[in-house]
């Protein structure tokens, strides 16, 4: 018979009314509560983190390759995609997609109102799935693959855009209306006609207030470019996290006159908000497991201080401490064990509710989204669990010395 593990089972056998029960209870009670906000805690901050990564890879891809020039505006001087270069990063191991892209600046005009944008070209090989979930109405652009020149007219592109909902009640559009665009660049504003198809909402006015997303087409004809002529090189990497490595090998195989950008350079102040969020979480998760381990070492004093003539008489029975500091470390663990189950049902419980049915809003201008946000990331859930259950245990043992300290007789005679 496991004499230690009997001992802490009729300990935990304690009646309902009686003191003992209470107090375990609250015990339970406080892992339980801690691990749950732990688990809610680390849910929200990475889905944080998720989408607003995901906002900004809209616009600004992990890496941007672009040519080095004096010029502030957004007029971009052109790279050919027939360059070695282009071929040779499209089949880098640590790159998982690059599209071709460039920027006209213009002015969107209704019979009403007017607003200054940034057009954004993109072709056949832009990535629509990110811009999806952003969409609130429409659909996504329509580019062929097929670029079909005329020796008069040029390349044919598509007249479709997609704007901003913060430009589209700024201009009171709305989907299948047609505005004048007009194009800045050379002696006079170049107009052209074009469909609004869809409207998108990111949250970050950095982008909802200029940016307009129109065929690439469009802007090589405005700038007399060749068909292989584009303002810059948008690159996702396969692993976010390892960003560097892969900025590193590309920018080993870039030529001298190319410009290479991380996105975290380019949108520094919202990285740096992230990683001040890491810290945060960690300080919060710190102060969770330092209360619950010392609610925990509260329990068990009194529990001890409880059977205080229980372990004078099995002292005067011979029974040594190291037994008897391992029942009332069962009885901790046991707790232990209770308030993780119940804490893994209380905050998975409420982040699956929070994911499927978004209850908790907020507001778009302040955070950028407007619900909460749930990333489910199993081994950090796991991890919480094991270090919860590996920082308890450990603090368990040194309310278990108080044992070493109890003389028999004085227990005994507390008894009588």
């Amino acid at each position: 018979m496991n004499v230690p593990f009997f001992l802490a089972r009729r300990l935990r056998q304690a009646p309902i009314e009686s003191f003992s029960a209470t107090v375990t209870k609250v015990g339970i009670a406080s892992i339980a509560v801690g691990l749950a906000v732990m688990i809610v805690a680390f849910a929200v901050l990475f889905g944080f983190k998720r989408t607003i990564q995901e906002k900004i890879f809209l616009f600004g891809a992990h890496l941007q390759v672009s040519k080095f020039t004096a010029n502030m505006s957004y007029e971009e001087a052109p790279i050919s995609t027939n360059t070695p270069f282009f071929k040779k990063v499209q089949t880098n191991p640590d790159i998982a997609h690059v599209q071709a892209v460039a920027l006209k600046a213009g002015i969107l005009k209704t019979p009403d109102e007017l607003a200054g944008v940034v057009m954004k070209g993109v072709g056949p090989d832009y990535n629509w799935q990110l811009i999806e979930q952003s969409l609130v109405a429409g659909k996504v652009l329509t580019i062929r693959a097929d670029s079909v020149n005329n020796e008069t007219d040029g390349p044919t592109y598509s007249t479709e855009i997609l704007v901003s909902q913060f430009l589209a009640d700024q201009l009171k559009i709305k989907v299948g209306q047609s505005v004048i665009t007009y194009f800045l660049g050379g002696n006079q504003p170049r107009p052209r006609k074009l469909t609004v198809v869809g409207i998108y909402m990111t949250g970050l006015e950095e982008f909802d207030k200029q940016i307009v997303l129109g065929d690439l087409r469009l802007i090589q004809r405005l700038n007399n470019w060749t068909p292989d002529r584009v303002g810059s090189f948008e690159i996702f990497v396969k692993d976010f996290n390892q960003l560097d490595l892969a900025y590193r090998s590309v920018f080993d195989q870039i030529p001298p006159d190319y410009r290479l950008t991380r996105v975290t350079d380019q949108y520094s102040p919202l990285f740096d908000w992230m990683v001040l969020l890491d810290r945060n979480t960690l300080v919060f998760l710190v102060l969770i497991l330092f209360v619950a381990s010392f609610n925990m070492v509260s329990v068990l004093l009194v529990l001890m201080m409880e059977r205080t003539p229980m372990i004078g008489l099995l002292k005067a029975l011979g029974s040594p401490d190291a037994l008897l500091r391992r029942v009332f470390l069962y009885v901790g663990l046991n707790m232990v064990g209770w308030g993780l189950l119940i804490g893994n049902g209380v905050g998975l419980g409420f982040c699956f509710v929070q994911d499927r049915f978004k209850l908790i809003p907020l507001d778009p201008k302040n955070y950028f989204m407007s619900f909460v946000p749930i990333q489910w990331d199993w081994p950090v859930i796991i991890m919480l669990n094991l270090a919860t259950v590996s920082i308890i245990a450990a603090v368990l043992w040194l309310p278990t010395l108080v044992i070493n300290r109890i003389d028999p007789v004085k227990a005994m005679v507390f008894k009588k």
